[in-house]
């Protein structure tokens, strides 16, 4: 772990010339890959295209939907629309609606176990949909404090 953590703070120039740790935000900006077991770098195979992470985030969503529509349906003999819309309003955070309430004990902890999980696969589906938009968000911060350090500096250094 510690090395995973020293690959991440650590630029790809390294340590400074002085042998002192870089300023952690001036790594953030300019990382752009993933730290191997040996400290080098490697490519990200994410997918760039928004078509494709939507397409992946989709296909996510609807595998948790189709899973607990179809679990509820044998576990508690509610018809598939019925399954569906109550897997829907676990999925979103919403609740059961006040109409379903799964009433055995294979259904309850199903609808407890469904709950976690769905909602965590759209709450991270919706990140790595929207992952390259909040990463230029969070990029363009970070040079903004960057170049405020650069300011001061000179500042600093003109007194």
């Amino acid at each position: 772990m510690a090395l995973l953590s020293w690959c991440w703070a650590v630029p790809r120039g390294g340590l400074k010339s002085d042998g002192t740790a870089p300023n952690l935000l001036k790594g953030l900006s300019g990382d752009r890959g993933t730290c191997m077991a040996d400290g080098r770098r490697k490519a990200r195979t994410i997918p760039r295209s928004i078509a494709a992470r939507g397409a992946y985030s989709l296909l996510l969503i609807a595998a948790v939907v189709a899973l607990g529509t179809v679990a509820m349906h044998a576990i508690e003999g509610w018809s598939y629309l019925d399954s569906f819309y109550f897997t829907s309003m676990i999925a979103t955070g919403q609740g059961p609606p006040g109409n379903l309430d799964p009433q055995s004990p294979l259904g309850k902890v199903f609808t407890a176990v469904l709950a976690f999980v769905s909602v965590g696969t759209v709450i991270t589906a919706l990140l790595f949909f929207f992952g390259p938009f909040l990463g230029r968000v969070f990029r363009s911060g970070v040079e903004r404090i960057e170049e405020a350090e650069r300011q001061l500096e000179r500042k600093a250094d003109d007194r």
